[in-house]
């Protein structure tokens, strides 16, 4: 019987989830996973009752589906998509879709998307953002690949995304890999916030002293204002949570040492690669890695002793600084990563539409937060914005917050708190607005060591001198 809308293959958390959701809102799902037992046990349990076909080879699947047949890989990235590509590519015919929701780096997708060209087969890398509840409940879809062949999964994503002042939290994002390009960069800015979060509640946990519980009322507040988002909401949740073996916060026992699937270093390598600064996402990248690193820092921290005192001024003042030093943080990073969309756009032609992005970020995915409905307006009232600080509106809200950046800084290095994106972001930020950055030194170095040349300030050419001999 040929009368499913969708087949999806990989029936773990996000899989069944994204079934279910595509169930709900009126679609027929061929579901199929490599150990059978999974999906006898999905139909038998959560899919009971529901307009699903359960297959048990791919075969099964690819004949249980409408033409053209649309078939949606949730599985791990890397070699196993290769490998159900390999075992689809010969059942498929001209026009069916193949779709990756999974997190592939966006040159695999590409190499995909060229190799099944031949066949006429159109290939989607898909980034799907927000997790297990947002699969289930409404998701953030992310879609790249050939423009003429989206209408027939737009349906569908449009039907199960997120929605936001009823629009939903989807768009064609662009050709080629591009999907899968502004879901890591989504994943990017989210290592960043991550981040930022965290060190904004070092610094009152440590530099205050306030214990967990008064630290979830501090975020739920910050959560009523300019700061309101996904991260500072949850982060209220966890701060209030106790631990049931021990009575202790849950958080306090929770080992510090956190991981990383690879997307926020795909970002910063690949950020590299294009020659685009994102000090405050690589601080954050770097900052997992450091955290890993658990023994050593133990050993370290017997070696090396400051104990300070807690800060010593005004704790309401310092509370209230900290939320204004973690929102002007935040600008640049988000500031950052669509630095690196707008030149990506420009090299790989994907022709990225920011303020369409800004709009499907609001709902369903991590990072959503309220200020993407400003950098959203920022980007409609001006798409070539060559800095999302230069907009007025964030130029305003960085120089009001200014001060008590500058201050929460300076006083996390006189506590010895580590504040690597924090301080990042401002040195960016102070990067940014420097007519004048020491690069002639460097530049004058490099062509006393190597003749690299120099153009000068004053006139036009290159130019190059003979520095005096090292050991004269």
């Amino acid at each position: 019987m040929t009368n499913a809308d969708i087949g999806l293959i990989g029936l773990a958390v996000m899989g069944q989830n994204l079934v279910l959701n595509m169930e709900r809102n009126g679609f027929t799902v061929a579901v199929y996973n490599r150990t059978t037992a999974v999906t006898n046990d999905f139909i038998a349990g959560a899919g009971a009752g529901k307009n699903l076909i359960a297959a048990s080879t791919l075969t099964e699947l690819v004949q249980a589906l409408k033409r053209p047949r649309r078939v949606m890989l949730m599985i791990k990235a890397g070699a196993p998509v290769d490998q159900v590509i390999d075992d689809l590519k010969e059942l498929l015919e001209p026009g069916d879709i193949l779709i990756d929701g999974g997190n592939s780096y966006y040159q695999d997708t590409e190499r995909r998307m060229a190799a099944l060209v031949p066949q006429g087969i159109h290939y989607f890398g898909v980034g799907i953002s927000g997790g297990e509840e947002g699969a289930l409940w409404g998701p953030s879809i992310m879609p790249g690949g050939a423009a003429e062949s989206y209408e027939h999964i737009q349906p569908i994503f449009e039907s199960i995304a997120a929605r936001v002042d009823d629009e939903p939290c989807v768009t064609y994002i662009g050709p080629g890999g591009a999907g899968h390009y502004v879901k890591m960069v989504h994943n990017g800015i989210e290592y960043g916030d991550m981040q930022l979060i965290a060190e904004a509640y070092d610094l009152l946990h440590r530099g205050l002293g306030i214990p967990s519980q008064e630290l979830s009322r501090v975020f739920a507040n910050w959560n009523q204002g300019a700061l309101d988002s996904y991260l500072i909401e949850i982060t209220a949740k966890i701060l209030a949570t106790n631990d049931p073996l021990t009575g202790q916060p849950l958080v306090d026992v929770i080992l510090d040492e956190a991981g990383q699937k690879g997307t926020g270093r795909w970002t910063s390598q690949d950020a590299l690669d294009l020659g685009v600064p994102i000090p405050t996402i690589d601080a954050a990248v770097d900052a997992r890695a450091m955290s890993a690193n658990k023994a050593g820092r133990v050993a370290a921290a017997s070696q090396f002793s400051y104990q300070p005192e807690r800060y010593p001024g005004d704790q309401e003042q310092f509370i209230d600084y900290v939320g204004q030093a973690l929102y002007a943080s935040k600008i640049c990073s988000y500031a950052q990563g669509m630095n690196l969309l707008r030149t990506a756009s420009q090299n790989f032609n994907y022709q990225l539409t920011y303020a369409e992005i800004a709009r499907i970020w609001r709902g369903g995915c991590i990072i959503r937060a309220a200020f993407l409905n400003d950098i959203r307006k920022v980007f409609q009232a001006d798409h070539d914005l060559p800095n999302l600080l230069l907009a007025p509106f964030f130029r305003d809200a960085i120089q009001q917050r200014q001060g008590a950046w500058r201050a929460v800084i300076q006083s996390a290095i006189e506590l010895g708190i580590p504040t690597p994106a924090m301080s990042a972001s401002l040195a960016y930020f102070d990067s940014m607005r420097s007519a004048r950055l020491p690069a002639n030194l460097i530049q004058a170095q490099r062509d006393f060591f190597g003749a690299h040349t120099y153009m000068r300030n004053d006139r036009e050419g290159t130019f190059h001198t003979e520095w005096e001999p090292e050991n004269s």
